[in-house]
């Protein structure tokens, strides 16, 4: 299509709005789980529990934002140190900073917030599988992982220390910090550190936009007889080969 020709051609990337299009949609899906995780009360994501700590925190010293504000404030200074790790951040990392936030505050709202263990243990697992599939949306877009994966790949390529046990310190770390500030750690964050990666582990391989393979080409086809094909002519359908995704 010349529309999606122009639009690869300016973004600099192939298969454009197929890739914007997951890459933004998995963003969004990201933030509206981080929601009814919020809401359920039962234990927030990991970094969550760091950003609802920080909230907390600052409201006891008089100073008032939102958890989503929150999310951005903590994601772009998570950028800085990319820095020192240099480390590239792409499109995703920067849309993931800013965008996810802004979708948690307004997804708040809207989501009820439940008194039935029963609901509230639902909500859990609703929150768990919709954020699997957004993050194996977004990371399968390959526009640049978020600022938080970015900051543990970055530390693993400079230290040599296993991606394991470098998210672990992470994770811990953030966990430990929120709770002592006042985040909301419980038996949701175990079940979501335990259970996000082999949730997305399977959908990668299915999600993930694949390169565009470059087209054979194809010229006059030669047998004992002498070629076949006339310079200046298209050769037949059945013979052109087309890559993956065409």
């Amino acid at each position: 299509m010349p529309a999606a020709r122009r639009i690869r051609d300016r973004l600099g990337f192939e298969r454009p709005i197929r890739r914007l299009a997951q890459l933004y949609l998995g963003l969004i899906l990201f933030g509206v789980s981080m929601a009814f995780f919020v809401q359920a009360r039962l234990g927030v994501m990991p970094w969550d529990v760091l950003h609802q700590g920080l909230v907390r925190a600052l409201a006891g010293v008089g100073v008032h934002t939102t958890l989503g504000r929150m999310t951005v404030v903590v994601g772009i200074l998570v950028l800085l140190l990319w820095i020192p790790l240099r480390q590239r951040p792409g499109l995703g990392t920067i849309s993931n900073a800013l965008l996810i936030g802004v979708v948690v505050d307004l997804t708040l709202p809207w989501v009820p917030r439940p008194e039935d263990l029963a609901v509230r243990v639902g909500y859990v697992v609703f929150a768990l599988g919709l954020n699997a599939v957004a993050s194996g949306a977004y990371i399968g877009a390959r526009l640049g992982p978020g600022p938080r994966d970015g900051l543990m790949t970055g530390l693993c390529a400079r230290t040599g220390w296993p991606v394991r046990w470098t998210r672990m310190a992470i994770e811990v770390a953030v966990v430990a910090t929120g709770w002592v500030l006042g985040g909301n750690f419980g038996p949701g964050t175990i079940v979501y550190a335990v259970g996000i990666g082999p949730l997305v582990h399977p959908l990668l391989p299915r999600m993930t936009v694949a390169p565009v393979a470059p087209v054979a080409p194809v010229g006059p086809r030669v047998d004992s007889s002498g070629p076949t094909g006339v310079a200046g002519e298209e050769p037949p359908p059945g013979n052109q080969q087309a890559g993956p995704g065409r």
